[in-house]
């Protein structure tokens, strides 16, 4: 059976992407600072990844703001503080039944936006949010069809690496927006999910969305090449996720830092 994963590794550039990003994650996870309070930087991870898959959605949040208000108004902020909440219990379940974990995701990202029949099922129009000014949304029927074979691919053994997995499952799911509302933060947080079940970061250490923030510029262009369905397309959108990565154990990195200074 052919890995089709494996060849997404292959391509151009991706390798070494993949490497660098795996170097800054490894230099994370190796902080001294991470013995005794490792708890408290996933915590702060999961903050900044919040925030910052809300702010791509088109939120307007500070981490101060959040730290200080108790029920944020904006329901794009609500729903991607309850999807970095409760990322670490939908891990186990991922790599078995990643559709349930979907749904599960559209349902805590859109609870206060959506009606609540709609919640965690795939659109059945061609109506959706369009954050990133990707254009016309593909059709249900092709929705269904792409979701059966992101799930295959999800439960079928690959030699691919954690990263590349991570980056198609991120691109499929923003280029399908498959619910209609809030597929960006479903999209962000399936990436993360990713990154810790298959052990490139399996304590949830750094945040992938503050990486993409920072990267916010090419974000959209980015996705737009993996959309396109051509080799160059989907290898400039893994080493995107792959410098997406580097940029976010840095900047947990710098909250090791923080903590050791007091």
């Amino acid at each position: 059976m052919t890995d089709a994963l494996a060849q997404v590794a292959d391509l151009p550039g991706v390798a070494d992407a993949v490497a660098d990003a795996r170097k800054a994650v490894d230099r994370l996870l190796g902080h001294r600072i991470l013995r005794r309070r490792s708890a408290e930087v996933s915590t702060e991870s999961a903050l900044r990844g919040a925030r910052a898959s809300a702010v791509l959605e088109g939120a307007t949040v500070t981490l101060d703001e959040l730290r200080t208000t108790e029920n944020p108004a904006d329901p794009l902020v609500q729903g991607a503080l309850r999807v970095s909440a409760e990322l670490g219990t939908l891990t186990e379940t991922w790599r078995q039944a990643p559709r349930q974990v979907l749904a599960r995701l559209h349902v805590l990202a859109a609870a206060d936006a959506v009606d609540g029949a709609l919640l965690g099922r795939p659109r059945d129009g061609d109506a959706a949010t369009d954050a990133l000014k990707l254009g016309d949304a593909p059709s249900p029927a092709e929705v269904a069809g792409r979701l059966d074979m992101l799930s295959g691919l999800l439960t079928t053994p690959t030699k691919a690496p954690a990263l590349v997995v991570a980056a198609i499952v991120h691109g499929e799911l923003l280029t399908l927006r498959p619910f209609g509302w809030g597929d960006g933060i479903v999209a962000r947080a399936a990436q993360r999910l990713t990154l810790i079940e298959r052990g490139l970061d399996p304590k949830s250490l750094a945040a992938p969305e503050v990486g993409h923030l920072e990267l916010a510029g090419e974000y959209a262009e980015a996705v737009r090449g993996y959309a396109s369905g051509t080799s160059e397309g989907v290898a400039a959108w893994v080493r995107h996720c792959a410098a997406a990565t580097a940029a976010a154990a840095r900047d947990s990195q710098a909250i090791c830092e923080a903590f050791m200074r007091g």
